[in-house]
C-alpha cells in the first residue's frame, strides 16, 4: 500500500498516531521491529501497544489530578488507546488500571484490521526523507539513535527505567494480609502486606545489601528517572525513604489490629482474571535470585510465586525543547515529528497524548492548513509545552503530566480547591480549542 505517513515505532504513541492519521482519512505505513527478527531487552511479544513496565494508566480523577484530566482530553479526541484501556480495565481503586495482554491484543487488533492502515514487521535505521512521525520509544535501535545522533549533532540524552515484579495471587497469604485501598478510597482493590518495624528495618538493609545487576561501562553514568526509582536505589538514600514512598503505611487500617502498619507493601491487580498481582513502586535492579530471597521476607509473600521478576533497562529520550518545534517536528528535518517517550515525556498516558498530537498536526499540515496547538492550560497543552519550549533544555529530564506544567491560577484559591480548579479551567479551554 502506499501511505501518505509513515510511522516508525508500534508502542503506545505509534499506536495511537497509526490510530489517529487512518481515521482522519491519511494512509499509513507502521513499521515496527519486534516481529521482523528483532526484539528488546525490555519486551515479551510482537504485540503492538505492549505495557511493559506496569499496568497503571494511574489516576483515572478528572476532577482532581492531571492525569485524569490527560484521560478525559484523550477519550474527547477519539483515543484508541484509551477507549482499549476503558474496555479491559482492572480493578485498582481510582486509578485506570488494565490486564495489559488483552488491552496489547486489543489495540493489535484494532491496528491491524484498519484499512488505511499497513503494519510492516521491519526495522528502520536511517532517517526517511518522507512526512514521518518516529515514536520508537525509550528502546530506538541502535541503527536509528545513529541516525538521530548524527542529524541532530548532539548525543541523545538516557536515564534508567525498571521494572517491578508481578506475583501470582494464590501464592499470597491472605490470613496476613488485607483487601483495601487507602482512606478506603475506591474500594478494597490492593492487597496489603503489613511489616512491624524490625520487619521493616531488615528489610530496608537486605535491599541495600542485595546483589545488583551490574552495569556496562557505557551505562554507568545514566542518571535514573525520579518517578521511577529502583526500589533498593530508595533504600539507599535512608532507612525512612521508603516508609514515606511506595512503602507508606498511612490511611491503611490493618482489620486485625485496627491501626495503620508501620510500613506496608501493595499489590495491584495485574490481568482481568485478578491472577496476577503487580508488586506497587518494586521497580528494581537486583538479580533475580535475590529478589526472590528478599520479596519472600515481605509477610504474606513467604512462599510467593513470581510471574515476572523485576528487570532494568536503559531508556533513551532526545532533548525535544532543543531540537522540535511546537508542532513536534525536528527543526532540522522538519518532514520528521516525534512522539512518545522518545520526546522526554514519561508515562504511558503521556506518550500516547503526544501521539495523538503528531498525528493532528500531520494530518492538518498534509492538508495544507495549520492546527492551534492546545491550549498551555489543559493537560495536552501543558505537556507539549513543557517538551517543545517550557523546559530548560540545559537540564531537561522525562517529566509526566502535573498542574505544574501549567499557568498559575488567578485569584490564588485555597489549596482546598486548587486542583479543582485547574481542572475547571483546563475543561473551558479544551472545549473553546476543540469549538
Amino acid at each position: 500500500m502506499s501511505f501518505d505517513i509513515h510511522i516508525i515505532g508500534g508502542g503506545l504513541a505509534g499506536s495511537e498516531a497509526a490510530w489517529q492519521l487512518a481515521e482522519a482519512g491519511l494512509r499509513v505505513r507502521l513499521s515496527e521491529m519486534r516481529g521482523g527478527g528483532d526484539t528488546t531487552p525490555a519486551h515479551d511479544s510482537d504485540r503492538l501497544a505492549e505495557m511493559v513496565c506496569s499496568n497503571s494508566f494511574r489516576s483515572d480523577d478528572a476532577e482532581n489530578n492531571a492525569v485524569g484530566l490527560l484521560h478525559q482530553e484523550m477519550r474527547a479526541l477519539g483515543s484508541l488507546i484509551m477507549r482499549c484501556a476503558d474496555q479491559h480495565r482492572v480493578p485498582a481503586g481510582s486509578a485506570l488500571a488494565v490486564d495489559r495482554e488483552a488491552f496489547a491484543a486489543e489495540v493489535t487488533w484494532a491496528v491491524e484490521e484498519h484499512p488505511r492502515i499497513a503494519v510492516v514487521r521491519e526495522r528502520i535505521d536511517a532517517l526517511p526523507d518522507h512526512p514521518a512521525i518516529i515514536a520508537t520509544g525509550p528502546l530506538t535501535g541502535s541503527g536509528l539513535a545513529a541516525a538521530i545522533a548524527a542529524e541532530t549533532g548532539s548525543e541523545a540524552l538516557a536515564f534508567f527505567d525498571a521494572i517491578a515484579p508481578i506475583v501470582h495471587r494464590d501464592s499470597v497469604d491472605m490470613d496476613i494480609c488485607w483487601m483495601a485501598a487507602r482512606w478506603d478510597k475506591g474500594g478494597k482493590d490492593y492487597i496489603n502486606c503489613p511489616m512491624d518495624k524490625p520487619q521493616y528495618e531488615a528489610f530496608v538493609q537486605a535491599l541495600v545489601d542485595g546483589d545488583k545487576t551490574e552495569f556496562k561501562d557505557w551505562e554507568k553514568d545514566t542518571p535514573y528517572f525520579e518517578g521511577c526509582m529502583p526500589i533498593e536505589v530508595m533504600a539507599d538514600r535512608g532507612v525512612e525513604t521508603l516508609r514515606f514512598g511506595p512503602m507508606k503505611g498511612v490511611g491503611l487500617d490493618n482489620p486485625r489490629t485496627g491501626r495503620w502498619p508501620y510500613a506496608c507493601v501493595q499489590l495491584r491487580q495485574d490481568n482481568a482474571l485478578g491472577t496476577l498481582w503487580n508488586m506497587v513502586g518494586f521497580q528494581t535492579k537486583l538479580k533475580h535470585g535475590e529478589q526472590v530471597r528478599i520479596f519472600r521476607t515481605i509477610p504474606g509473600l513467604e512462599n510467593a510465586e513470581f510471574a515476572r521478576l523485576g528487570g532494568i533497562h536503559r531508556n533513551s529520550f532526545i532533548n525535544s525543547p532543543r531540537l522540535l518545534d511546537g508542532e513536534l517536528r525536528l527543526k532540522t528535518k522538519p518532514n520528521i515529528r516525534f512522539a512518545g517517550q522518545i520526546t522526554g515525556c514519561e508515562g504511558y498516558v503521556e506518550s500516547a497524548a503526544v501521539g495523538i498530537l503528531a498525528a493532528r498536526f500531520a494530518a492538518a499540515e498534509q492538508r495544507g492548513h495549520r492546527l492551534s496547538p492546545p491550549p498551555v492550560e489543559t493537560a495536552l497543552g501543558a505537556l507539549l509545552g513543557h517538551i517543545t519550549g517550557g523546559a530548560d533544555a540545559d537540564t531537561f529530564q522525562p517529566m509526566n503530566v502535573n498542574f505544574g506544567l501549567m499557568p498559575p491560577l488567578e485569584g490564588r484559591p485555597k489549596k482546598a480547591d486548587r486542583k479543582k480548579a485547574y481542572t475547571e479551567r483546563a475543561r473551558e479551554h479544551f472545549q473553546a480549542w476543540l469549538d
